[in-house]
């Protein structure tokens, strides 16, 4: 893991239903990302706030989509920054903003992984698989999107940038997920996606399942992008998101999850979702996201203070 991180603020809310979310990276800085992750001893280059490329006007049949242009341009210009972060040998950290940011941040780092002759892996901590298609979303949020694209699926062409190397959808790893359309069901089996619900989390625990994983990467000398959204966790304790599902993560396994991602060393860029600082209560989500982050990069429980909220 690159002791030298790279923030790059992906103030994105084109494809979410509720605004907000692009008040995300500047309430993760205020709560205090910065200075955890120099306490920990990175070096840390906050780029600011990204910025979209223009919107080139491109359209899609399906009338349901919102805002394509803007996302689209969105996926261009955080493409291009975090593939020029990860050439200068730095770790990647995409604040966002909503789930559209990884149409740009995943083929970033695939891209370099490729130049590099590495496999890219990637870990999806949430509530949905995130696997429509400009064809089959219903919603027309195109934050439901992303893991399509990025696998390659079909409809993306001549809309969203050229993938210069897709991630095989074998690589995926879909941990917490809880909320599943019928279509995306059916194409996240013909795909060979590894899914994860809450049930299997239950019955077999996260570090059976999330070894297994990781084992796959380290096999292959992978590198690993890990995408934390915040309905990942359970609405009870991380509120501040317009997605919520009831049964989330926990306190303890949403930890556990970044604790052993920090002790496998294979973490190589990461994007922090979904956080609508507009639907928190005092900071108390942002704080927690955080303090997750914070447990992927090796502060330790023996590390915390006590705290009242």
């Amino acid at each position: 893991m690159s002791k030298t991180l790279s923030l790059i603020g992906a103030p994105v809310e084109t494809g979410a239903s509720q605004p907000g979310c692009l008040m995300g990276p500047d309430a993760l800085r205020t709560a205090g990302i910065i200075d955890m992750l120099d306490s920990l001893g990175y070096e840390v280059r906050d780029r600011g706030n990204a910025h979209a490329s223009p919107d080139c006007g491109v359209k899609h049949p399906n009338a349901a989509i919102r805002n394509l242009g803007e996302t689209v341009g969105w996926s261009w210009s955080l493409s291009e920054l975090g593939y020029k972060s990860a050439s200068d040998g730095h770790l990647p950290v995409f604040l966002g903003g909503d789930h559209s940011i990884s149409m740009g941040s995943v083929p970033a780092v695939t891209r370099h992984a490729m130049e590099q002759g590495r496999e890219q892996f990637v870990l999806w901590l949430d509530a949905h698989p995130d696997f429509h298609t400009l064809e089959s979303t219903q919603s027309g949020n195109l934050h439901g999107t992303p893991v399509a694209y990025v696998t390659g699926q079909p409809g993306f062409e001549n809309i969203f940038p050229p993938l210069p190397a897709t991630v095989d959808a074998n690589n995926v790893c879909m941990f917490g997920i809880r909320s599943v359309d019928e279509r995306e069901r059916v194409s996240l089996t013909e795909a060979g996606v590894t899914v994860h619900d809450m049930r299997a989390i239950d019955e077999h625990g996260v570090p059976a399942l999330l070894n297994a994983f990781l084992d796959r990467v380290r096999a292959s000398g992978g590198a690993l992008h890990v995408s934390l959204d915040v309905d990942f966790l359970d609405p009870t304790i991380a509120p501040a998101v317009g997605t919520t599902v009831p049964g989330g993560a926990t306190f303890r396994e949403a930890h556990l999850v970044m604790e052993m991602l920090h002790d496998s060393g294979l973490v190589t860029s990461l994007d922090v979702v979904e956080l609508n600082p507009f639907l928190d209560e005092r900071g108390r989500t942002a704080k927690l996201m955080v303090d997750l982050v914070a447990s992927l990069f090796g502060k330790r429980v023996m590390d915390r203070p006590t705290r009242s909220y």
